[in-house]
């Protein structure tokens, strides 16, 4: 058994120690914005915080966070009104919609600890967060809404 807490909620797993944290999320507490993409944390698809970091979910077994605060899409804002996800419809980023969560905790992170972030220091942020459908150039635009909202008051924190 490992305890963490998830989305702001403490919680126990029974999932063996070296499940990845991706399948106890998805499987064990039925969160599905998290996606499986490659298994080997090459793509990204699968980001998540822990303590407020970025990890790829796919490959850290449950047991690496015990004690540890996790956070999801579904927990970056309990309405759906991050900046970023108000963003994110308002450049219409998704295609396909598979990377997108992985694509907005990531840059979640970037705004959270630089919100005035150039477009390169965007661009060495998002770097391996891959996205089939080649959407980058509306990913950076929804990334520079997002920060403009925080830089000027609007939306809530990232």
């Amino acid at each position: 058994m490992t305890s963490f807490t998830l989305n702001g909620k403490p919680v126990t797993s029974q999932a063996e120690a070296d499940t990845p944290l991706l399948w106890v999320i998805r499987d064990e507490f039925k969160l599905k914005g998290t996606k499986f993409g490659c298994g080997i944390a090459q793509c990204g698809a699968c980001t998540v915080h822990v303590d407020g970091a970025p990890l790829r979910s796919c490959s850290a077994p449950v047991s690496s966070v015990a004690g540890q605060s996790i956070t999801t899409i579904e927990g970056l804002d309990p309405e759906g009104r991050h900046p970023l996800q108000i963003a994110w419809v308002e450049a219409q980023v998704p295609q396909c919609g598979y990377c997108q969560s992985g694509q907005i905790m990531q840059a979640a992170d970037l705004l959270r600890r630089k919100p005035d972030a150039s477009d390169d220091e965007i661009v060495q942020h998002m770097t391996g967060n891959l996205c089939r459908c080649m959407s980058y150039t509306r990913i950076m635009k929804a990334v520079r809404l997002a920060a403009d909202h925080l830089n000027n008051g609007a939306g809530g924190a990232a």
